[in-house]
């Protein structure tokens, strides 16, 4: 596994529970600012399922991925309200649940 898989495992390890970043915000924090798609074919390769909290990572206007690895948009829906997450429409409330 890459080493920049790794960083962005390590990283969405962090984000706590009933909070979400961007996957821009996940590039960023791991020093590759540019490289939002390449977080989220991480993501979608995550081989960490229950481990690494990839349902916690969105789009940056709140929006889900619809190829999200564990059974789509509606799962992940799903986990992040379980985890307390509110949704304005189809999207994540960025401003309220949006970790910094």
């Amino acid at each position: 596994m890459s080493d920049f898989f790794n960083a962005v495992y390590e990283y969405v390890k962090t984000v706590p529970k009933g909070k979400v970043v961007s996957y821009g915000d996940v590039a960023r924090a791991i020093g590759s600012p540019r490289a939002g798609r390449q977080v989220g074919w991480a993501l979608h390769c995550n081989p960490y399922f229950g481990v690494v909290p990839c349902h916690r990572v969105v789009f940056k206007d709140g929006s889900l991925a619809d190829g999200f690895a564990f059974g789509g948009s509606g799962v992940q829906r799903a986990m992040l309200e379980e985890e307390g997450v509110k949704f304005i429409g189809d999207k994540v409330d960025m401003k309220t649940y949006r970790w910094h």
